[in-house]
């Protein structure tokens, strides 16, 4: 069916379809044959004509034309959208309206030449013939000869026009005018004809660095240098009045008239250099910011503040600087006609001028006193320079090794530049000599002029010539080597010799290209500035609007420094300590500092109405405030250190409100650094390992970043460069400032002469600032080269901490906190996000906000060599697989070596811990955050103990050690040990039941006889071996009911159990690394769930199951964890028949399954059930030793050195607690003592308890404990007591002779009670008497 097109398509040749007539020569195929865009109008190709209306533009595609209306109508007509490019909009300064006001054009644009209105009006009434402006160029390309006939459709004014300008007649059959060619070129009105005369170019299109002419004459003979009044187009071509330049419009084919302009702030009050605007803070600031120096000129002196003195030279300082005996004007005319001389305090004082002087002052270099006497007569001291400065040859300078041959000389006698040798490679558009370090521009070279030092570029070959048509890329130039091809400012040559390449100036952020951003370009490149910020005249430095002060502080005193006027003014003088640390927050305009004197950190308002106490009863070197997330951190440095956070708004009480963010892993944290902008923050180490650290400021995500030995060795202050992104540090031991990526990469050390004793430092735009305690001074430098270095204060006092104060520094777009609704504290993660945390004793809920008490007591004790962490296990299920520490409670060990195994008491909340590095058992108390130390509990001479275990009813500790291999048990005052089994090879873990009277413990026999899990009553009876076949194992636990043992064999990675008659064994494989084993039971809930928990080492990964069949890691951390230990209330709840007055025993009270029974000390045995009396199976004056086999006297014993072959001699307690109370029995003896006069008295004299302590002490020497020493004849002699006789009491009679004596002393005290009576009856009637009751002792 032939194919019917509706109204307004066409078909296609091939009849399958029909498109629109608008789609038709568009640009673009729409036909599947493509004909609709065949036989389109394009321009003259070949020789053959075509009919081109006049008011039409033709697409860039070249396949359609549209009406000239249509153009810049803000609707693409054209397919590539060609009509709606490059349409001016209307800018400031317009004059002239045209196409019905949708245009306004500049008066530069009227009479041009070119129509660039529609309607033709930017070009009508110019006083000319009037030109005839085609929407499109027609290029006739005809043989030479041959004519072409052009049928235009003109008006009548145009064809009037042409008729006058060309070869033109008019066809009188159709009316249409005809022009014929060739004919004499004429050029319209603003154009200008090629050489060839084939075309014509516009005026403005002549030396614009793009020819336009097809010979490229429109390109030649182009002036090279502009006029006064002119800018030069950056391709050398053309020249434009400078008042085009920055105005909008580009009139230099490569945009470089628009390139680097400033476009008008907000606020700009001065214009300069035509290209500047300048806000008011910079002008009279004593920078010269404009090239014409506009902005420093015609300035009045400006006055200062009430109570500050204004100096000659127009600072303004405080008045009480005024005659202080220090220079602090830059004039010195603070210091001029003063009254009286300065009371100075320290020891020197200049001659002449009497300011005061320091030591250290005296031929430093720098002139202090007026008249210069500080640096006369100073002797050429030899100096011996650091391992990162170069020696200048007079050795008495030394430079940052960097600036040895960096083009500048530096040292006094330039031998910093001596023997530096050739360059590398001078760059391509230069040319290099031959035996110097010159580069030569190679116009200057084969000149017959000898430029270079040794004439390399003249003579040999330099009369050979560049050929007409030369392979060089961009230019090419004689040598006396012959011809070389050469590349323009900013490309490199290839190696082929010919071509060119970009050279990019911002790739690796070359130091000194761009003070902030670089964008490279083809043979160039732009620097641009961070917001906030404006370029420099030079076009590569930025300045920051309005004045950044320098607070520091200087001994007790806070100083604020303006860095641009130089004023000085006084913000806190009330300290009586140094001030090491400060910071600031501008939002609320508060400054911050570390008050040593009231242990807290103090706060004022930049205007110093306003003072206050944000934290009280604190000890930190560093603060650090957070101006994002709107708190304020610090470093605390009790108990190996910890980071701390509070609000800035907050009001703390006591310590449980502050918020723990790190309290792992820390020897010695003294410095902080915050980088908000992006969560993180950076601390310094100077323990053991010598480091820097980093991590988000929520304590997630640590790492080291800088640890090297050579480059760290006592990490100062630290400062972050938030523009650079780097992180730099002060090191007093190498004298030097560091500086490395956030990342810990590309370290570099600046050591110069200046950075003696470097404290603190800060970091703002290009340059650093640091505090030097030594010389007294605070200067700056630049922060990459160090140089332009300048003393800013120089006073007696010694400066501390430094801090930049802008309101551009302390600017962010992320606000993570604000909509994060914390129910306590938000702090910043890394990115930064928002993180909410909890203070001490809370735990975060499961929605990440809430925080809560604790619904689950449960919790694991950890740990490590120097502290304890408490988790509890509630936030086990809601965080796992994490590379840190969960919520948590670390809790240094103050004064512990190395700790080695724990164990704890709910009861009192006390904690006993084996300290291997110093042989001992000692105690601490846990109070809200932190351990109080309670004594010694036991403490060895050379031994260490092995195994220790906790009877939390008696609180009695069962131990062994290395050089007493038993299993023997010390009472809970340390008063009394007994020795419960001692054929054992090493017992390394003991596990107590309490509540079933059980114990077990490990048995690790000699090599050839392997180890074993034994248990036995807690007596030390019924012992027998419940696992034959361990190999190491450890960490015994008990289950609740006291039923099941458990343990972790690290030998074969397993953990293993069985019941305590040795059936049931079970065992749990965990894989190799297997180090420790913690278990915790439900009883109450369900006696069947348990937890295990189970250290691996090599990152110290903390696994747990729920269940025999699912194993999960908790986390996992780098720290060297050595034990844990599970607790809860389930865990030490019950009773037994020691829990009652120690079970009536005098010793020890040792619990057996359905009883207990008492044990007496080694030293001593029982007289009955209960009661304990001294052994006397050693000589007099002796002891035995915990072996029981071996005696020696008393004064043996913990004297500092080992006796017994087990060094249980020097088993000493220092324990000031008092001992368990046992209900005495009827039988027991207790000493007489006096009663006091006046039972009432407040004052009581406490003489008779030392006598009586001296009684005692003689009565264990002398009389074995069984008597009393009495003086005979001035002589010591024992009265035994009943029941033993000899010299010394060492005779104990036979129980057939106690009834006798027992009975005989019975009716004694009985004669003596009844004597008693009746003498009080008869002396009644006497006033005054005292009345004395003798104790009868009854054995």
């Amino acid at each position: 069916t032939p194919l019917n097109c509706n109204l307004g398509t066409k078909p296609c040749k091939d009849g399958s379809e029909c498109v629109l007539h608008q789609h038709v020569c568009d640009g673009e195929a729409d036909c599947r044959d493509g004909s609709d865009e065949e036989d389109c109008t394009v321009a003259c190709n070949n020789g053959r004509c075509f009919i081109i209306h006049i008011g039409q533009f033709l697409c860039a595609h070249g396949k359609k034309c549209i009406d000239q209306r249509q153009v810049c109508d803000g609707v693409a007509q054209c397919q590539d959208r060609s009509d709606e490019l490059d349409c001016l909009n209307s800018m400031e300064g317009c004059v002239h309206h045209c196409d019905n006001k949708t245009l306004c054009l500049p008066d530069t644009f009227l009479c041009d030449g070119e129509g660039d209105c529609l309607d033709g009006t930017d070009e009508a009434n110019c006083g000319n013939a009037p030109s005839v402006s085609l929407a499109f160029n027609v290029y006739f390309c005809l043989p030479s000869g041959s004519k072409v006939s052009i049928t235009l459709s003109l008006d009548s004014d145009s064809t009037d026009y042409l008729k006058s300008h060309h070869n033109v007649a008019e066809d009188s059959n159709n009316g249409n005018t005809t022009m014929s060619a060739p004919a004499p070129l004429k050029c319209p009105f603003g154009t200008k004809p090629c050489r060839d005369r084939i075309e014509c170019v516009l005026y403005n299109h002549v030396c614009d660095g793009e020819a336009d002419c097809k010979d490229g004459s429109d390109e030649e003979e182009c002036i090279l240098e502009c006029e006064r009044g002119q800018f030069q187009c950056a391709h050398g071509k053309k020249c434009i009045d400078q008042r085009q330049v920055c105005d909008g419009v580009a009139q230099c084919q490569d945009r470089s008239d628009e390139l680097d302009c400033l476009k008008p702030m907000e606020g700009c009050v001065h214009h300069c250099d035509k290209t500047r605007c300048l806000p008011d803070t910079f002008l009279c600031d004593g920078e010269r910011d404009c090239l014409d120096g506009t902005d420093e000129a015609n300035c009045a002196d400006e006055s200062c503040n009430s109570g500050e003195f204004r100096c000659t030279s127009g600072q303004c300082l405080s008045v009480s600087m005024r005659c202080d005996g220090h220079p602090d004007c830059q004039d010195r005319s603070d210091e001029e006609s003063c009254t009286e001389p300065p009371q100075c305090t320290t020891k020197l004082r200049c001659p002449q001028s009497q300011e005061c002087l320091l030591e250290e002052w005296v031929c430093d270099g720098e002139q202090d006193c007026k008249d210069g006497s500080d640096e006369k007569n100073c002797k050429m001291v030899q100096l011996k320079c650091g391992d990162f400065q170069w020696a200048c040859t007079s050795k008495s300078q030394c430079v940052p090794k960097a600036w040895r041959c960096d083009g500048t000389k530096d040292c006094a006698d330039e031998s910093d530049e001596a023997g530096c040798g050739q360059v590398a490679t001078c760059p391509s558009h230069q040319f290099q000599c031959g035996s110097t370090w010159e580069c030569l521009d190679t116009a200057l070279v084969c000149d017959t002029v000898r430029n270079c030092a040794n004439g390399s570029d003249e003579g040999g070959n330099c009369q050979a010539k560049c050929p007409d048509k030369t392979q060089c890329a961009h230019n090419c130039y004689s040598t006396p080597h012959g011809t070389r091809c050469g590349c323009k400012a900013g490309y490199r040559l290839q190696e082929d010799t010919v071509s060119c390449v970009d050279i990019d100036e911002c790739e690796g952020g070359r130091p000194g290209v761009c003070s902030h951003l670089c964008v490279n370009t083809q043979g160039s490149f732009q620097c641009h500035c961070y917001p906030g910020y404006l370029l420099e005249s030079d076009g590569r430095r930025c300045k920051i609007t309005g004045e950044p002060y320098l607070l520091a502080s200087v001994q007790t005193e806070l100083f604020l420094f303006g860095l641009r006027s130089s004023s000085l003014d006084v913000l806190v003088s009330s300290a009586k300590k140094a001030i090491l640390s400060l910071d600031y927050d501008w939002r609320d305009q508060k400054v911050f500092w570390v008050s040593l004197d009231s242990e807290s950190i103090k706060w004022s308002s930049l205007d110093q109405k306003k003072r206050g106490t944000l934290v009280k009863g604190i000890k930190s070197d560093c603060i650090a405030v957070d101006w994002v997330g709107r708190n304020l951190y610090w470093i605390d440095g009790i108990g190996g250190g910890r980071i701390i956070a509070v609000g800035l708004n907050s009001t703390i009480i006591n310590s449980m409100d502050l918020t723990v963010i790190l309290d792992e892993d820390f020897e010695q944290p003294l410095s902080l650094a915050l980088l908000p902008q992006k969560g993180i923050m950076f601390w310094s180490e100077i323990g053991n390992e010598v480091k820097i650290e980093r991590a988000g400021m929520d304590g997630s995500e640590r790492r080291v970043v800088v640890s090297h030995s050579l480059s760290l060795s006592w990490p100062g202050g630290l400062a972050v460069d938030t523009l650079g992104e780097r992180i730099y540090w002060t090191d007093e031991k190498l004298r030097c400032i560091g500086s490395a990526s956030l990342d810990g990469e590309d370290i570099e050390l600046l050591q110069m002469m200046e950075t003696i004793n470097p404290f603190s430092v800060t970091v703002y735009n290009d340059l650093i600032y640091w505090s030097d305690t030594r010389r007294r001074t605070i200067q700056r430098a630049h922060k990459i080269t160090g140089k332009n270095r300048k003393v800013l204060l120089k006073r007696p006092g010694q400066p501390f901490g430094l801090k930049i104060i802008h309101p551009l520094l302390q600017t962010s777009n992320e606000r993570p906190c604000e909509n994060l609704r914390c129910s306590h504290l938000c702090v910043l993660g890394p990115g930064p996000k928002g993180v909410c945390k909890c203070p001490s004793g809370l735990l975060l809920a499961e929605d990440g906000l809430t925080c809560s008490n604790l619904v689950n007591s449960a919790f694991l004790l950890v740990l490590s060599p120097t502290v304890v962490t408490q988790i509890y296990l509630q936030t086990m299920h809601s965080a796992v697989f994490l590379k840190s520490w969960p919520e948590h409670l670390a809790l240094p060990l103050p004064n512990v070596n190395e700790a080695a195994m724990l164990d704890y008491t709910l009861q009192d909340q006390t904690l006993y811990l084996a300290d291997s590095g110093q042989s001992s058992v000692v105690l601490f108390k846990l109070k809200e955050t932190g351990l109080v130390p309670r004594g010694q509990f036991l403490q060895l001479q050379g031994d260490t103990v092995t195994a220790l275990a906790l009877d939390w009813i008696t609180l009695s500790v069962y131990w062994s050690s290395t050089k007493q291999p038993r299993l023997q048990v010390t009472s809970s005052s340390g008063e009394h040990t007994a020795v419960l089994i001692r054929d054992i090879g090493s017992l390394e873990s003991i596990a107590l039941h309490p509540l079933s009277g059980r114990l077990c413990f490990t048995n690790l026999a000699k090599q050839e006889e392997g180890a074993q899990v034994e248990c036995a009553h807690m007596d030390g009876v019924k012992r027998a071996p419940v696992w034959k076949d361990a190999f190491q194992p450890t960490s015994l636990t008990f289950s609740n009911k006291g039923n099941e043992i458990y343990w972790a064999d690290i030998g074969y990675g397993v953990i293993g159990s069985v019941r305590v008659d040795g059936t049931g064994y079970k065992e749990f494989k965990t894989g190799d690394g297997l180090t420790a084993f913690a278990l915790r039971q439900w009883l109450i809930f369900n006696p069947k769930f348990f937890h295990w928990f189970w250290i691996i080492m090599d990152v110290e990964l903390i696994m747990y199951i729920d269940d025999p069949l699912t194993k999960k890691l908790w986390f996992e951390v780098n720290t060297e964890i050595v034990s844990l230990k599970a607790y809860s209330k389930s865990s030490q709840m019950g009773s037994n028949l020691c829990s009652d007055g120690n079970g009536d025993c005098s010793h020890l009270c040792l619990a057996l399954p359905g009883g207990r029974t008492c044990r007496c000390a080694h030293d001593h045995y029982p007289v009955n059930v209960t009661y304990c009396a001294p052994d006397q199976h050693c000589p007099a004056g002796s002891r035995p030793c915990l072996d029981g086999h071996t005696c020696f006297p008393l004064e043996k014993f913990c004297d500092g050195h080992p006796d017994c072959s087990d060094t249980s001699d020097e088993n000493c307690v220092h324990l000031k607690g008092k001992s368990v109370k046992a209900k005495a029995p009827n039988q027991l003896p207790s000493p007489s003592f006096p009663i006091p006069a006046d039972p009432g008295s407040t004052s009581l004299d406490n003489s008779w308890l030392v006598r009586n302590l001296e009684a005692q002490q003689c009565s264990e020497k002398h009389c074995n404990g069984n008597g009393e020493c009495v003086e005979t004849n001035g002589g010591i002699s024992c009265s035994c007591g009943l029941g033993y006789s000899g010299d010394s009491c060492q005779n104990q009679l036979t129980k057939t002779m106690q009834g006798p004596l027992i009975y005989g002393a019975i009716g004694l005290c009985a004669a003596i009670v009844v004597i008693s009576v009746l003498a009080a009856v008869v002396k009644r009637k006497t006033a005054n008497t005292r009345y004395t009751i003798t104790n009868c002792l009854i054995l």
